[in-house]
């Protein structure tokens, strides 16, 4: 089976988290730059990835690209459970597959994350 681009769709980058993270670092500048240093660092970081990596959900996957190369592909066969953390402010997508866990920072627009979790892997949500 052939995939389209009508079948694939690309979540939308959001900046929310890599912002905060930069602004939270701020103050902690000025208190310790052993604390603040390290905090902003992981910002800046953050914001180089969120429009560097992208993902896709397919019909039958969760593809994970860097620009237009692609990395991983997660089979939506392969997934037990996923949750999105921290509901006021999402921050952190989790899901496990039969033999691995992983982490992603929410790097996307989060509601859509959800629907289309929703969409896919409505039967291995937590």
């Amino acid at each position: 089976m052939t995939q389209t681009s009508a079948d694939m769709l690309a979540l939308p980058p959001s900046y929310k988290l890599s912002i905060s993270v930069i602004i939270i670092s701020l103050p902690l500048l000025l208190v310790s730059l052993w604390i603040g240093v390290p905090i902003a660092l992981i910002g800046l970081f953050l914001l180089y990835q969120t429009p560097m990596i992208k993902l896709i959900f397919t019909p039958t996957a969760l593809e994970v690209k860097r620009k237009d190369k692609l990395l991983k592909t997660f089979p939506y066969a392969e997934w037990e459970s996923w949750k999105i953390f921290w509901q006021p402010v999402p921050i952190l997508f989790y899901f496990k597959e039969v033999n691995s866990i992983h982490f992603v920072p929410v790097l996307y627009d989060p509601e859509e994350l959800r629907v289309q979790l929703e969409k896919y892997c409505l039967d291995c949500a937590v």
